[in-house]
């Protein structure tokens, strides 16, 4: 079998502002990453393309957690990175038959979280709003395929 990955966000009670300003962001992000996938893209770019918009709303993107490949193990390479990393430049190439996440994690302050002791939650070091959307992309070709969409 082959794996899937993913995650949305969903109020309780009447979110503040920010709150929906940062989920929308979030969401917006994750499509305009699956929106830009394409054979002969940089993986980077989609990195690169997530940060400046994020950014562009006020917001962050975490550093320390990140998309991946996906397929027959449920964390597999390559690392999607949601930010610009120009030690790692762009990046492989996609290529058709590709498949992996874009998960950016957003924050309203700054971009540092840190790994709660019990070793699972993860909350922001600056203690501010943090949201994520998270999709399974194939590389088609000539674009996409959500794979964790609903029928």
């Amino acid at each position: 079998g082959f794996h899937g990955d993913t995650s949305r966000m969903y109020y309780v009670g009447e979110p503040g502002v920010l709150a929906k300003r940062l989920c929308t962001a979030a969401r917006d992000a994750l499509y305009l990453g699956i929106e830009m996938v394409k054979p002969g893209l940089r993986l980077g770019e989609i990195g690169k393309a997530i940060q400046r918009f994020v950014e562009a709303q006020g917001f962050s993107v975490v550093r320390d957690y990140c998309g991946h490949g996906i397929g027959e193990a449920f964390h597999e390479d390559p690392q999607v990175l949601h930010y610009y990393d120009p030690r790692r430049g762009l990046g492989p190439e996609l290529v058709p038959g590709m498949t992996f996440t874009i998960e950016p994690m957003v924050n309203a302050g700054g971009h540092s979280v840190r790994l709660l002791p019990d070793g699972w939650t993860v909350v922001t070091k600056d203690r501010s709003l943090s949201a994520q959307w998270e999709h399974t992309i194939a590389v088609t070709d000539n674009g996409a395929e959500i794979l964790t969409a609903q029928a």
